[in-house]
């Protein structure tokens, strides 16, 4: 005997035909504004040895509703063993079905999952350094015999593309490095003032500002900016290429992409940021002479005379020395990132913000290392 549930707008009905069939007829709206009923419904009419079940509908009109019932009732007799037979269902209801089958299945993790303490987030980036740190070792060797071969005549550089990539990271950059070594300078001469302001010797607040700026701040602001602008650049713009596999084209030709893509970026960087730095050290010291003459009402030759006297070629050596250092590290975490990106455009933005983060890492490590290393040779 068949059974019905009707309601104002959908109509629901089951009936056996054969042994062990069952038949269900679906007609009038079966929509998202009806209050349709629950597939676990039938799970009394489904369990009663039923092992095929057929379709059978006169809809007047559907929609996402009608195929999520079908969904979970499908899944329903999937669990229970039933072959369901989806001839009898329209053509786009079964196309949208298959569709949905094919995808995956995603899981909704829920509001505590994927949390961690924090000393299992520093065992995870322990053991990714521990497994990367081969890989960069590698890629640093690489970059080691490719500027052997540049100096041993057996690679020819091409200028074009040397000279596009100083363009790019030298004076496209002057004007965020202005305006952030304007800033620093500025910040360094208030912090000076506010202390030497309580002795007497406001006119020092050329010495901090002039060799804070020139020796160490200049170079390591230049670097953090350069990281954050050319070194991202330039993971994604070789990541980009892995992704389309451009890279791969290259080794296929036989020409090595540390040679043609690695090594112009890397001399560019070590080119232009010493020169950055100059150029920060320089306005730096402008900020500070601007404060000290308009705030603090000392002389602009007496601010003069001071930054002349102590400042040393020393200092200046230190600062390009740094710079050169600094450029390399920047280089070096862009290009090693772009090269390790994977084949998608997510990866793509992982490497760039892996470029930063690593950047300004070693740019940390190389000042802490080249601050010790200086002062015990005096200089």
């Amino acid at each position: 005997m068949a059974s019905e549930r009707d309601s104002r707008q959908w109509r629901l009905a089951t009936r056996p035909l054969e042994t062990s069939n069952l038949e269900i007829t679906f007609s009038g709206r079966w929509c998202l504004d009806q209050r349709l009923p629950s597939p676990d419904d039938l799970a009394p009419v489904l369990g009663t040895g039923t092992s095929r079940l057929t379709f059978k509908t006169d809809l007047s009109s559907w929609d996402s509703a009608f195929l999520a019932y079908l969904s979970v009732l499908l899944r329903l007799c999937a669990d229970r063993g039933i072959e369901a037979d989806q001839d009898g269902l329209p053509e786009g209801v079964r196309h949208l079905l298959a569709l949905a089958a094919a995808g995956p299945e995603q899981k909704i993790a829920g509001r505590g999952a994927g949390r961690h303490t924090f000393l299992h987030r520093i065992g995870v980036a322990a053991m990714k350094f521990f497994h990367g740190a081969p890989e960069m070792l590698r890629f640093l060797g690489e970059i080691v015999f490719s500027f052997g071969h540049l100096l041993s005549g057996r690679i020819r550089l091409r200028w074009r593309d040397l000279w596009w990539e100083v363009e790019e990271v030298g004076p496209r950059a002057l004007l965020i490095v202005s305006v952030i070594s304007f800033l620093v300078g500025l910040i360094l001469a208030y912090l000076g003032a506010d202390q030497l302001r309580m002795v007497g010797a406001q006119i020092f607040i050329a010495d901090l500002v002039a060799i804070g700026m020139v020796r160490e701040i200049g170079a390591l602001m230049t670097g953090i900016i350069i990281a954050g602008r050319t070194g991202s650049a330039f993971a994604a713009k070789l990541g980009t290429m892995q992704v389309n596999e451009e890279i791969d084209a290259f080794r296929t030709l036989g020409i090595s992409p540390i040679d043609f893509l690695v090594l112009p970026r890397i001399i560019a960087l070590m080119l232009m940021v010493p020169l950055l730095t100059l150029y920060s050290g320089f306005v730096g010291m402008l900020a500070g002479l601007l404060i000290s003459t308009t705030i603090f009402d000392i002389g602009l030759f007496e601010y003069y005379n001071e930054t002349v006297s102590a400042l040393e070629l020393k200092h200046f050596a230190v600062g390009l020395v740094k710079g050169s250092v600094y450029g390399a590290m920047v280089a070096y975490s862009g290009c090693l990132r772009g090269m390790q990106c994977g084949r998608s455009a997510e990866a793509v933005g992982e490497a760039a913000t892996s470029a930063v983060v690593t950047g300004i890492l070693l740019i940390t490590i190389s000042a802490s290392i080249l601050t010790i290393i200086f002062y015990q040779l005096g200089i």
